[in-house]
């Protein structure tokens, strides 16, 4: 299985950044699928791994599916023809469902401030935060008097120290060399 899912992933991960930069997701996860039920019909399955020619196969490949497969989604099905890997067409589909649950994952930040956040203050660190990661965010706001002004900005990989207490505390720690 794990030869499976390792020549899938290029192709998974191939098919995702094109749907993602084509804001597609939704149609390649119907499209792949479809092609993966296609696949794990015995008689495609027998087909496929015949002796015909790659273009013929992808030929017939794609008129079985129809117009469930754009021009893209067709010529994703030709190359991997060419490469005689249609087969593993069910380990691509779930390898490309795994990177799309991992791109909709949200990320939880942790908003640590002197003084409560207004929404507009709570939206700017939003948005700057979901541009950073690149993935949806979900900030959990809460006040630390000690701070005394600004905020800690914190999610598993990071921690930003923009607080006046944070500042003290390192500008006291580069006088002490």
């Amino acid at each position: 299985m794990s030869e499976l899912t390792t020549i899938a992933r290029p192709y998974a991960k191939a098919a995702f950044d094109f749907a993602l930069e084509n804001a597609a997701v939704e149609k390649w996860t119907e499209m792949l699928n479809f092609a993966a039920v296609v696949v794990d019909n015995e008689k495609i399955r027998s087909f496929l791994t015949g002796s015909f020619s790659a273009q013929k196969i992808a030929d017939s490949f794609i008129s079985v599916c129809g117009e469930q497969l754009d021009q893209y989604g067709q010529n994703f099905i030709r190359l991997m023809a060419e490469n005689k890997r249609l087969t593993v067409l069910p380990a691509v589909f779930q390898q490309f469902c795994a990177y799309v649950e991992e791109h909709n994952a949200v990320t939880e930040v942790q908003v640590i401030s002197a003084h409560p956040l207004n929404a507009v203050q709570e939206q700017k660190i939003a948005v700057a935060m979901e541009k950073r990661l690149a993935r949806k965010i979900k900030l959990n706001c809460s006040t630390d008097s000690s701070l005394i002004a600004g905020v800690i900005i914190r999610t598993d990989d990071f921690v930003i120290d923009g607080s006046s207490r944070g500042q003290l505390t390192r500008l006291a720690s580069e006088l002490q060399l």
